[in-house]
This record gives structure tokens, sequence and C-alpha cells, in this order.
């Protein structure tokens, strides 16, 4: 079963749920949604809303997750605003028939790639970038030509409030539906059929969407997340990667699925990199961090009990304080943790760094590689040898060398992960053709019809058709 963690949430009426996907088979089966000018209104009506409604957009988000507008705007808006400018500049491109050759046996005709929309997409979203992890799968599933019903998270309660109100103002209310709600909502939407599913969020809940997904034979996309590593080289710059090590674990207040979740440093090196780590955070967000206007809260009472609980019993070299009545988690190092413990066997989703020390930097390689494939990777070093024997040795959804998650900013790359991290991606001309189906299309003249390949069979035929094949 899926596990309710919100009691004062937004709810739809189970009994309109199978209405509402109804009507969005309808839609698509008009066809109108194949219409590339029907794509691009859609997709600059998306932009429009939040170019427009920018301030209640960030208002809720302070509201649900403590967010400084900045942050917002760099993590969320932005993010959806370039997404959808990307995406309006290069779709006629990409709906376009892709040639491909054709084999000899085939002559004369020709073959091509028809990319076609898949249907009524369901995406299913995420708390901790409540707009991004919506509106970026919407972008995708719009640019494709798809329906999409949207099942905003109930942990941030104003953003899918917000998105509740505002979509059926500035979207086409026939193709794109919003439900709020939280199991009972998210467990009836998977006991419809859909044409594709994008669920972000935890390993857990991934697998009971791919269990309910199995029963319609739907494709899913799953954005999860895992321990991601952040493999620290001596041979680097100390001060500039103190610098983005803060900045990509302890935005959010450390609650990004992309955020490095554990540090692999040498032992000589470590004490260097956790004093430059310490500098940064005070100089990122003050001596007081509880007082800084730039530094998040942990969503709610549930996820913060979890995280404190973490630290019994570690080796806490920095950081540690938390306000349980404000939902404050200081920036945290801990040096040393056990392999086995939940520090270590747990993604963390917070504001804790584990750093493990190693006699030399080349046993980051086994120690990634004997654990779950992570939805991220983050290598920093001068030394590039040891750049491609990671990339080479070790697998990840994602690689970031020498910076935080600046991947995701690049529209070009896609989105997702591998193994238990997630499968699929999104992005870009990716996330288009993740959203489509890529029928395959060959063409045939009637003239020049060779008998070769017709009964009755002949040992010369047959060799012919072996040269030919």
């Amino acid at each position: 079963m899926l596990t309710d963690s919100s009691s004062d949430r937004c709810t739809t009426n189970l009994s309109l749920i199978s209405p509402k996907i109804e009507g969005l088979r309808q839609t698509f089966a008009a066809g109108h949604t194949k219409n590339i000018e029907w794509r691009i209104a859609q997709l600059q009506r998306i932009k429009k809303l939040v170019v427009e409604k920018q301030e209640p957009i960030l208002l809720a988000l302070q509201k649900d997750l403590g967010r400084c507008d900045m942050e917002s705007w760099t993590a969320e808006l932005g993010g959806v605003i370039s997404e959808v400018e990307h995406t309006v500049k290069h779709l006629k491109k990409w709906m376009k028939p892709r040639k491909v050759s054709t084999p000899i046996a085939a002559q004369p005709g020709k073959s091509y790639v028809l990319p076609e929309p898949l249907g009524t997409v369901l995406i299913i979203g995420a708390w901790n970038y409540p707009l991004l992890l919506v509106l970026g799968p919407l972008i995708a599933a719009i640019s494709a030509g798809n329906c999409a019903l949207i099942k905003p998270s109930e942990l941030s309660p104003n953003i899918s409030g917000l998105l509740a109100e505002q979509i059926p103002k500035y979207l086409d209310q026939l193709a794109v539906e919003v439900v709020e709600g939280a199991v009972d909502e998210t467990s009836e939407l998977l006991q419809n059929q859909f044409d594709h599913i994008i669920y972000t969020g935890g390993e857990v809940v991934g697998k009971i969407v791919m269990r309910a997904a199995a029963e319609f034979l739907t494709p899913v996309t799953l954005e999860l997340g895992g321990k991601s590593p952040c493999i620290v080289d001596s041979n680097t710059d100390l001060e500039v990667t103190a610098s983005r090590i803060v900045w990509s674990k302890f935005m959010n207040a450390g609650q990004t699925c992309v955020a490095p979740d554990y540090v692999l440093v040498e032992k000589s090196f470590a004490p260097k990199l956790i004093d430059a780590i310490k500098v940064k955070i005070a100089e990122f967000y003050t001596a007081k961090v509880s007082a800084s206007d730039d530094y998040v809260r942990i969503v709610n009472a549930r996820h913060f009990a979890r995280i404190v609980n973490y630290l019994d019993g570690q080796n806490v070299v920095y950081g540690g304080e938390s306000d349980e009545s404000t939902k404050y988690i200081q920036p945290t190092i801990v040096l040393e943790p056990a392999e086995d413990s939940p520090l270590m066997e747990q993604e963390i989703f917070g504001p804790v760094l584990p750093i493990i020390t190693l006699d030399n930097i080349e046993q980051a390689v086994p120690f990634v590689s004997k654990r779950a494939k992570p939805l991220s990777l983050y290598l920093y070093t001068k030394n590039k040898t040891f750049e491609q024997t990671v990339l080479q040795q070790t697998s990840a959804g994602m690689v970031g060398i020498n910076d935080g998650f600046m991947f995701a900013l690049n529209p070009n790359l896609p989105f997702g992960g591998v193994g238990a991290s997630g499968m699929g991606a999104y992005h870009g001309k990716i996330g288009f053709d993740n959203f489509s189906h890529l029928k395959t299309v060959m063409k045939r003249s009637f003239w020049f019809d060779v008998p070769l390949r017709y009964p009755p069979f002949t040992s010369k035929k047959f060799k012919i058709l072996k040269k030919l094949l």
C-alpha cells in the first residue's frame, strides 16, 4: 500500500477521477493535441502561467518549504521557463520523420521513424521541487502531443492548490487535468489505464507504481534517488570544490534527489576539506544558520524526526543542532559513519553530509561500484586519468565533474536514473522521445518486384538471398 503522510490535504472526489481520465482519452482520440500549433500554444501558456503568477508561486513555495525567492526561481521557475523556450524552438524539428537508410534487399523503398504521441500521461509529482517536477514532465508530454493528468504532491499543499486553481485557467481543460490528494487519490489513479506514467519520488512507492502499471502493460518513467556519491581527489581546487559541495548539498536543506549523499576523500586530505566546507557554510548562511533567510526548513515533522534519528550515535564534527518547532536542522557533517548504519544505507534527503575517508582515492571506485547505482555521481579532480577511471568503472544516471547538479540546467542532457535510481529520462528532445512512440515506417515501390523471396524456393535463390541479406 501507499503510505499516507499528510492528514491536512486538498482532495479530489474519487468518483470524479475515472470520468476525468475518460475525458482526456476522448480529447486525445479527437486528434487536436497532435497539431503543432496546439502544442506550441499550450507550452507558451505554461510559461505565461509561471511568469504571470510568479509572486503567488514564490509565496506558495515559501509556505511549503520555507525557501527564499532566489533559490525557488533558480531551482524551479527559471527551469520551467527555459525548458519551454528550448522546446518551442526545436519542436518542429523533433516532430519531423527521421530518415534512415534502407538495405539493398528492400530497394526501391525508403525507411523512416515517425514520432507519434502515446495518448494520456499520468504525472505524479514530488514535494521537494513541487512546481518543476510537475511542469517539467508536462512540457515533455505536451510537446509530444499527449493529454496529461497531473497529481501534485500533498506534502506541498500550497503549490498543489495553486496548480489545481491556475492550470484550468491557462491550459486546455479538455487535455490537461489536475487531481489533488494523497494515498486514496493516487491509488485510485493507478487502478486506471494510462499510456505512460512518470513518477518522481522514492523507491518504495516507485515499485508500487510499476506494479500497478504492469497490470495494463503501461510504460513508466521512474525518477527515484539513491545515495549519490561525491568523490573528492586531493588534486582539486579546494575552495571551489567546497563552495560547490555546500551549494549542491545544502540547497533546499538537502531535500534534493540529486544532492551529494556522501563524500569519499583520502584520509590525509579530509581535514582540509572539512575545514573548507565549514568555512563555506558560514560564508553562505552566516555563523548562525538558523537566522539565515536563505536556508530552507524540513518539509514536515515525520521527515524531521527521520533525519534527526540518523544522527544517533554518529561522530558529528560540525552542526547537529535542530529545532523541532521550526523543523530546522543545521548543516551537519558526520565523519566515518558505519557502512551498515541507516545514514549510509538510506537516502538522507536532508542537510547531513557523511564523509568517508580512504587510504587512497582509487578505493572510491570499488566503494561506489559495490553499492546500488545512484541517480548522480560527483567527482572533483584535476587528474584526467582518474576522471576517466571513474567514468569507465562506475555507473550512475548522471555525472557531474567538478560541480554539483548543473547538468540539470542543460535541456540537451537527459535527466534520469539507472537501476535502482530509476528508468527513463526527460528534458528537451529526450523528453519528447520518452513520451512518444517512435513508429517504424518503410514505404516500398510497386516497381521492380523481385520474385526471389517468394516460393518455390531453390538453391539458386537461397545463394542469392544470403548475399543480399
